[in-house]
């Protein structure tokens, strides 16, 4: 029986098959959803060649996605990616510039 270690040591990233970090939880979570899309499926009644091709092709496609990423952006490139999406191009101030230099005055109600 073969063993699999999964994670290196104390404060490494989790680790399997060279999958790190979130590439792990998405090809495990593409796997599932595969498997419960074609589980659906052969409940409806769908043909079973059907759900074997769009099994095994889905399967593949999941594969070759997370591996590819995982090599193309690295541990922490999705983070990186997301952050970038919600970082503004640049900032619009609509305000007037007078309204910035204005000063409080003291109410005379004593």
């Amino acid at each position: 029986m073969s063993t699999y270690n999964i994670n290196k040591g104390i404060g490494r990233t989790v680790e399997f098959k060279g999958l790190k970090a979130q590439y792990l939880f998405i090809f495990a979570g593409g796997l599932l959803g595969i498997l419960i899309l074609v589980m659906i499926l052969y409940m409806i009644g769908v043909n079973s060649y059907i759900c074997l091709f769009l099994g095994a092709g889905g399967t593949l496609l999941i594969v070759w996605q997370t591996f590819s990423l995982n090599k193309k952006y690295g541990e922490h490139g999705l983070m990186k990616i997301s952050a970038n999406k919600r970082h503004p191009h640049y900032i619009i101030c609509r305000k007037r510039v007078h309204r910035y230099f204005k000063f409080k005055t003291k109410s005379n109600y004593t």
